[in-house]
């Protein structure tokens, strides 16, 4: 079974990945995928570079996601750019990660633009992480030393978080405490399983 783990950016996606992972799901980021595609001496890194020059390359060697962030969010012909690098490399190791999977059992896609591309209606189930947008943009600027001008910027790109709940199967709410939100992700463990053994 596919299911994708989506919400807006801050509101705690990869602490439930995290805890559906230790709860016995199979699970993979595309973050982490992202990352792995414009590596040192990848192809994707190479293309970046020949889009936006050698500024957001590290000296050693690394992109330097801070100053793309900087561009993309300020920019959306540059961030559609950055995505036609990135996206198809995602989706590859995503497919890759799904067809590896025994059969009936549960595999879980952390995908944090799942409905904004497109790719929510190709899973079986999407669950939604989600709070309050007054938090989400607080927790944002918190981890990300970014101005409230820049949480707004980086918010605006992605469809408004009470859009995606509207479409989710399941929702994981976290504006409360850390175990209230993992008592809701061992919830949504045993929840999967049970959908498995109907599959």
């Amino acid at each position: 079974m596919r299911v994708a783990l989506t919400g807006g950016i801050a509101t705690g996606k990869s602490v439930v990945a995290r805890a559906l992972g230790a709860a016995g799901v199979a699970t993979v980021d595309a973050d982490v995928l992202a990352r792995e595609a414009v590596a040192p001496g990848s192809s994707g890194l190479a293309e970046v570079v020949a889009r936006f020059g050698r500024a957001v390359v590290r000296a050693d060697g690394t992109l330097d996601r801070g100053t793309v962030a900087a561009i993309v969010f300020s920019d959306a012909a540059a961030r559609r750019d950055l995505e036609r690098v990135v996206h198809p490399r995602v989706r590859q190791g995503i497919e890759a990660f799904f067809a590896a999977l025994p059969a009936g059992t549960a595999g879980l896609a952390e995908i944090p633009l799942a409905y904004e591309t497109g790719w929510a209606a190709t899973f079986d189930l999407v669950i939604v992480v989600a709070c309050r947008p007054e938090t989400q943009r607080a927790r944002l600027m918190a981890r990300d030393g970014v101005t409230a001008a820049g949480a707004d910027r980086r918010l605006a790109a992605q469809w408004p978080i009470t859009d995606k709940v509207r479409l989710a199967d399941a929702v994981v709410v976290t504006d409360g405490d850390m175990a209230s939100t993992l008592a809701q992700a061992a919830r949504l463990a045993d929840w999967l399983r049970d959908r498995c053994r109907l599959c």
